[in-house]
């Protein structure tokens, strides 16, 4: 049988080391195995009615690193509202100065200062129930992700924080072209060029992402097109020169009162002489060189050359 469930009001809704609580006397041992807490890492527990988010993972990282470490790259930009810059279970990405000798370990990604980091703002800090979490501004942020993740996720990130206001595209050329020569800045200029606010979900910026890798040109977000009777609309993707358009449909595209606005638009759009392509998210993660071969098709047959 499981420990009876104990929850001490002064932990309620908290993120702990084990050891300081058992030290207190508001918990044994024994308890802290039961159903109220969830152990996130070594010697460190929470409230199980917490969300299992990235937020909690990086307030659990926290309670184990030094003052200086600094909350970096996907996990700074979750904490500034990216929600799909990282999960419970991804790595916490932080930053420490070589001194406070911290190593990676299981869900903690560790970055030394000085490798790769741009000059950044200081540190933007907040308390979480009595936990520190200083992480880097979100322009530090992006330079970050562009350097530490693959393309297909980084851009995602990168077009989140530009479509929030949480940097802008000429902050990111500053520390580009500031930082070009450091490991990585070739990598993340290419990242910040191909970024774009105008996405709308992280699959149509992945979707953008593999097209261009795959050696077509980019496409353009949400160009507005004039229909009849003078509606404007605005596809996902788009190549205008070509008049060749791309939606991306995701799961609720499937709802019937969405499906009729699709396909009124896709008649819209088809009557004002665009060739129209849908991606579905299934298509996108399963049969991708599939619609890389149409969608080049389709931009050859309105005059693409390569």
């Amino acid at each position: 049988m499981p420990p009876h469930p104990h929850r001490p009001p002064a932990l309620a809704w908290q993120v702990f080391r084990g050891s300081d609580v058992v030290r207190q006397g508001l918990a044994t041992r024994h308890q802290l195995r039961g159903s109220s807490w969830i152990r996130l890492r070594h010697d460190v527990y929470a409230d199980a009615r917490l969300d299992r988010d990235h937020a909690l993972a990086c307030r659990a990282a926290a309670l184990r690193l030094p003052p200086e470490a600094v909350i970096a790259g996907p996990s700074a930009a979750y904490l500034h509202g990216v929600e799909h810059a990282a999960g419970f279970d991804d790595d916490v990405h932080v930053l420490v100065p070589k001194a406070c000798r911290v190593d990676s370990r299981r869900r903690l990604r560790v970055h030394l200062l000085g490798a790769a980091d741009a000059p950044s703002l200081p540190p933007v800090t907040n308390r979480r129930d009595g936990i520190e979490l200083r992480r880097t501004d979100p322009t530090s942020a992006a330079w970050e992700t562009a350097v530490w993740l693959d393309p297909l996720r980084a851009v995602p990130i990168v077009d989140s924080l530009l479509a929030g206001g949480l940097t802008t595209q000429a902050a990111l050329s500053t520390v580009g072209t500031a930082n070009a020569d450091r490991p990585g800045g070739r990598r993340a200029r290419w990242v910040f060029g191909l970024a774009d606010p105008g996405a709308q979900s992280p699959p149509e910026s992945q979707l953008r992402v593999r097209l261009v890798l795959g050696g077509l040109p980019r496409p353009v977000t949400r160009q507005p097109i004039r229909v009849a009777g003078g509606l404007v609309l605005h596809p996902d993707l788009a190549w205008p020169e070509f008049r060749v358009a791309l939606e991306y449909d995701g799961r609720w595209h499937s709802d019937p009162q969405q499906l009729h606005r699709d396909r009124r638009r896709l008649n819209l759009l088809v009557g004002a002489g665009w060739l129209v392509l849908h991606v579905t998210s299934r298509r996108l993660h399963g049969e991708f060189p599939a619609v890389l071969s149409e969608v080049r098709a389709a931009l050859i047959g309105r005059g693409w050359r390569r």
